[in-house]
């Protein structure tokens, strides 16, 4: 078994966060995980792009290879779609649906979006009223991991234990919201 994500979005969204979650729930189910970062976040607005890949046996290298993704998690709808040329036929994207616009000559976002339908494969997730909702406006990145869970090669309580390891400094209330948001995710894209 091979697994490989696409993690990408904007800094400031919690695209880091998700991939330690993913990472912690595979090498807690005993996978081999390798994971390459680029992230502006020491410039809120820069682009953040995660690939992690996880495997049963070792995974030499951090590098997803173009049309090789099984996933492509998006934190912003542009960045799902910049990213489409790494999802490997009969992949998957989950993608949050508001844009973040952090440039002048930002798309419209309804043809982005539009753009991202017609994709197969593709679910378009409110991440953010999800994340309302569970109670933590800034849970939108872990509903996103509760949305795409049903294509993740594990457990939900894997996800839900590093969640709650990945959270637990930040207090109780925080980690419950967190979890709620992973739940609200996974129902919302069942």
């Amino acid at each position: 078994m091979k697994y490989d994500i696409v993690l990408c979005g904007v800094g400031g969204q919690g695209g880091i966060s998700v991939s330690v979650v993913i990472a912690r729930a595979a090498m807690a189910a005993g996978l081999d995980v390798k994971q390459s970062e680029v992230h502006g976040m020491s410039q809120r607005g820069g682009e953040v792009l995660a690939h992690l890949r996880m495997s049963d046996k070792e995974v030499a290298s951090p590098i997803i290879p173009r049309a090789s993704a099984d996933l492509i998690l998006a934190f912003e709808p542009l960045e799902a779609l910049r990213y489409v040329p790494w999802l490997r036929k009969g992949g998957a994207i989950v993608t949050a649906t508001a844009p973040l616009k952090n440039m002048a000559n930002y798309p419209d976002p309804d043809a982005v979006v539009a753009e991202l339908r017609k994709i197969p494969g593709a679910a378009l997730v409110d991440a953010d009223a999800l994340a309302k909702e569970a109670g933590n406006a800034r849970a939108a990145n872990v509903a996103l991991v509760g949305a795409a869970a049903k294509h993740l090669p594990l457990e939900a309580s894997a996800l839900e234990a590093a969640i709650k390891e990945l959270f637990a400094r930040k207090g109780d209330a925080v980690v419950e919201a967190n979890l709620r948001a992973f739940e609200h995710g996974r129902r919302a894209n069942p």
